[in-house]
């Protein structure tokens, strides 16, 4: 495709060639690409030489000068046109897939480039797939990484992504081993470590391929961060078994000893990524602090730490992957805290936008590798590998879903685990790991078998899965964002939770939640925020996060729609009732009093007659005036409102408006409604009362007037 593209670029030159050449002279045409054009060339002697130029050139083409930046911008200026065009081709992608059309499109440019240039064209190296390609769709899938949900089911993902994918590695791996031996004539020279081998990179379930379809989806929070936690996971525990059976294979013989240092290095390998991510988030949330007179490039440090700690992994032998997903993690609630709002739009927009290049990139790459010389074929090898995949995956996900169900709140329901195995499509890294196998005869049918196996599960699998989540009715997402009241009820049952897991001695994950929370807000927050960032109040908190989340997700929310404006309009005589049950469990309300006390100081006599003893609160409130009742009093003669108002007594939860006779008489709020009706029955009880209310706030004497409750319904208030 570059060369297409260079050819066309000489060919619109084409009416300028006349006036270069007539102002170059024939001695300097053959000169070598070598040099500089505008150097002379002299071989009168028989060696080059330097002279200086005999005409002055108006126009010439230095190709060579700028071939690498200029084929990369060419080939992802038609990533990106490619990706374009999908989203303007109408109902095609609401069938196909996106990245099932970018391959097809990868195959149509290796096409062409194989048709001109008759050799295979330019494949996707492993070093700019792991170094450069992979970093941004990791590191977008770690910041934007629901928290909440993947640390609630970390358990389950942790078992699908590891106890899986050993499950799916030694399955294939030991299957096609047999297959091996079944067929001695064309597969006998493949011995177990390389059928291990080839298995440790099958299994790998790509984070890529599987976002780029469940994103189109939008199935259920839990069934989504289920199949993307393992498939993010699952790659650093492919990787370190593939490195690992690399390294066996290397060696002369393989011992007892060999195999459980191999399993302490892959021990060593996934948490030494999480260390060196935690490290790195950790100095980028401390560096965003001190960002406050620059804060042009305070967006810089969340790249520059996230690719910083990736390398150092990847130099150090260890997960780049668990690394960089640790690192944006850890540091996306500090960083968020301590930029501006226009920095976070700027992290999140480059964000989205490099990973969404590398995705296009890496499928039209997938597309014009497939278009090479290099394929062998093996109908043994390639149905097999295709049939272990699937059969050794369902069979996983079953078997580890009802063992983890057992110790689950949520089940995981049989349809989402028919979609978490059928949603295991495979990609680019287990492309870019089949180039990495070192030269033995059956490397070509590896890489055949591998892109076969790619084809069938990003186009057949990838295609059919939305229909199938349609017809077994799996459960969808809800588009609107959650509001600031859910998000407080959240964290008040969370809360509770906890204090339940804490009164029972159960250390639970929402124990080992809260404690953490006391922990970040005590230490982490004060050392890694500024002062002036610092949110005093949880819900200032909530709110600030919810519009953050509403900012980012205002492209794919749906319009809000308000439900009140497809109700009907309330009956008559339903008014009438929803009127007296109001009133009548207002009245039941105020007759019941019930003592106030907290956990340090419970009440002493639970037994003695409540009837007209006054509730007080904690002492810590203060001795502050209440308002209890909002009372209208008439106007009086001088054209001011008579305000009264008195010492609290008592406790009362009542926020009625209640509408009182013409005669400003005050009574105590703390009677019930039902006393107030019929006077004072209890002389003893008023006489209380009476002395709880201090002189200068004592009302005129007069007769307690008979309460009205009143309620205007909305309907009522419309008409």
């Amino acid at each position: 495709m570059a060369a297409l593209w260079t050819l066309s670029l000489l060919l619109s030159a084409c009416p300028l060639w006349p006036v270069c050449l007539a102002l170059t002279p024939p001695a300097e045409l053959p000169q070598p690409h070598n040099l500089p054009p505008l150097l002379g060339f002299n071989s009168s002697d028989g060696s080059l030489s330097v002279d200086l130029p005999m005409a002055l050139r108006v126009f010439s083409v230095d190709y060579h000068h700028v071939q690498a930046p200029f084929e990369i911008v060419l080939w992802i200026m038609l990533a990106s046109l490619a990706k374009l065009g999908f989203h303007w081709s109408g109902r095609v992608p609401a069938v196909v897939p996106e990245s099932c059309l970018l391959i097809m499109v990868g195959l149509l440019v290796g096409g062409v480039i194989y048709g001109v240039r008759h050799s295979a064209p330019p494949t996707l190296s492993a070093d700019a797939f792991f170094l450069f390609l992979l970093p941004p769709i990791v590191l977008d899938a770690g910041y934007f990484l629901p928290g909440r949900l993947f640390f609630e089911n970390l358990g389950t993902i942790l078992w699908y992504a590891v106890l899986g994918t050993l499950w799916n590695v030694l399955g294939i791996g030991l299957s096609l081993y047999g297959v091996c031996l079944l067929a001695q004539s064309s597969l006998g020279d493949v011995s177990l470590l390389h059928c291990l081998l080839f298995g440790s990179l099958i299994a790998a379930v790509d984070p890529v391929a599987v976002l780029s379809v469940f994103q189109e989806m939008h199935v259920n929070e839990q069934l989504h961060i289920l199949v993307f936690g393992e498939s993010l996971l699952n790659d650093a525990v492919t990787v370190v078994l593939y490195k690992l059976f690399e390294s066996f294979l290397r060696l002369p013989s393989v011992s007892g000893l060999d195999v459980l240092l191999g399993g302490c290095r892959v021990v060593v390998v996934g948490l030494g990524g999480l260390f060196v991510g935690l490290f790195f988030g950790l100095v980028a949330a401390l560096t965003s602090r001190f960002t406050s007179r620059a804060q042009v490039i305070a967006p810089l440090f969340v790249f520059l730490y996230s690719y910083l700690s990736y390398l150092t992994s990847e130099m150090l032998h260890l997960s780049g992957i668990m690394a960089i997903v640790t690192c944006a993690v850890t540091m996306k609630q500090y960083v968020e805290a301590n930029v501006s709002e226009r920095s976070n739009t700027s992290i999140q927009y480059f964000l989205k936008m490099w990973s969404s290049v590398s995705e296009t990139l890496i499928f039209i790459f997938l597309g014009v590798s497939t278009i090479q010389d290099v394929h062998m074929w093996s109908w043994p090898f390639v149905c097999s590998t295709l049939l272990l995949c699937l059969v050794w995956r369902a069979t996983g996900v079953l078997l580890l879903t009802a063992v983890v169900n057992k110790l689950r709140r949520n089940a995981v329901t049989f349809r989402d685990q028919f979609i978490i195995a059928y949603g295991g499509l495979r990609g680019a890294i287990c492309f870019s790991l089949v180039f990495l196998i070192d030269d033995f005869p059956k490397k070509r049918l590896f890489i055949t078998t591998t892109i076969v196996v790619i084809l069938f599960t990003v186009f057949v699998q990838g295609m059919t899965i939305k229909p199938l989540v349609e017809l077994l009715d799996v459960k969808r997402k809800k588009r609107a964002l959650p509001t600031v009241s859910e998000e407080i009820h959240s964290r008040l049952i969370d809360h509770l939770l906890a204090g339940i897991e804490d009164v029972v001695g159960y250390w639970g994950q929402h124990y080992w939640k809260d404690k953490f929370e006391q922990f970040n807000r005590k230490y982490l927050r004060r050392f890694l925020i500024r002062e002036d960032h610092q949110a005093r109040s949880s819900i200032l908190r909530v709110y600030q996060e919810l519009e953050r989340r509403e900012q980012r997700g205002d492209e794919e929310a749906p319009p809000l729609v308000d439900p009140r404006s497809h109700s009907r309009p309330l009956l008559p005589e339903e008014m009438d009732s929803i009127r007296r049950i109001l009133s009548r469990n207002l009245q039941n309300f105020n007759n019941k009093q019930t003592p106030a006390y907290s956990r340090h100081t419970l009440h002493q006599d639970a037994t003695m007659d409540r009837t007209w003893k006054p509730l007080h609160r904690h002492h810590s409130l203060g001795e502050r005036h209440t308002y209890n009742t909002i009372t209208h009093w008439p106007q009086g003669e001088d054209g001011e409102f008579n305000r009264t108002r008195r010492v609290r007594a008592g406790l009362s939860r009542s926020h009625t408006v209640c509408s009182i006779s013409p005669r400003p008489v005050l009574h105590d709020s703390t009677v019930p409604a039902a006393t107030a009706q019929t006077g004072s029955a209890d002389p003893k009880s008023s006489a209380a009362r009476e002395d709880q209310i201090s002189p200068q706030h004592q009302a005129p004497v007069g007769r307690a007037p008979k309460k009205q409750l009143s309620f205007v319904l909305e309907n009522e208030k419309q008409q």
